[in-house]
């Protein structure tokens, strides 16, 4: 699934977390009314994710795309494509409920799950739609990316 394509040049380390660094400062100097969108056809949106630290119990709270799938908001859980696993994945795996912000300044309570099997296929062929180097860029982890599904609690 992401070992097939050839390796596409990315930017370096520093540049992407210098543009995720600018993200977040536009969203917080502009008091949520930046930052955020929705996904398009074709292209992903924005959230924040708030997620409750492993190790601390403290709110987190990042910065992720996602696409919707009927009620659930979909994001990959990676991290500007180094290898190591982003710190909301694994705060998520320890506790799965967690809030998002919408870009519409609501709110919702969601609990996370990895797909898997033919929904984890299907979710994956949703993302390939939005950057056609997404299998170039995962391929350069040691470990496959995992699809996160966030579910509206109720």
């Amino acid at each position: 699934m992401t070992g097939d394509a050839p390796t596409k040049r990315l930017p370096p380390r520093w540049f992407i977390r210098t543009a995720w660094v600018v993200h977040r400062a536009i969203y917080r100097v502009t008091r949520g009314r930046r930052g955020l969108w929705k996904p398009k056809p074709g292209k992903w949106g924005t959230i924040v994710l708030r997620t409750t630290g492993r190790r601390t119990g403290a709110e987190r709270a990042a910065i992720v795309a996602y696409l919707e799938d009927g009620p659930n908001l979909v994001t990959m859980a990676m991290n500007g494509w180094a290898d190591p696993e982003p710190a909301w994945w694994l705060n998520l795996q320890a506790t799965p409920d967690a809030t998002v912000d919408l870009p519409d300044g609501g709110r919702l309570a969601v609990r996370a799950r990895e797909a898997e099997g033919a929904e984890r296929d299907r979710l994956w062929a949703a993302y390939l739609v939005t950057d056609e180097n997404l299998a170039s860029y995962t391929a350069r982890r040691s470990r496959r990316t995992a699809i996160v599904v966030l579910e509206p609690r109720r």
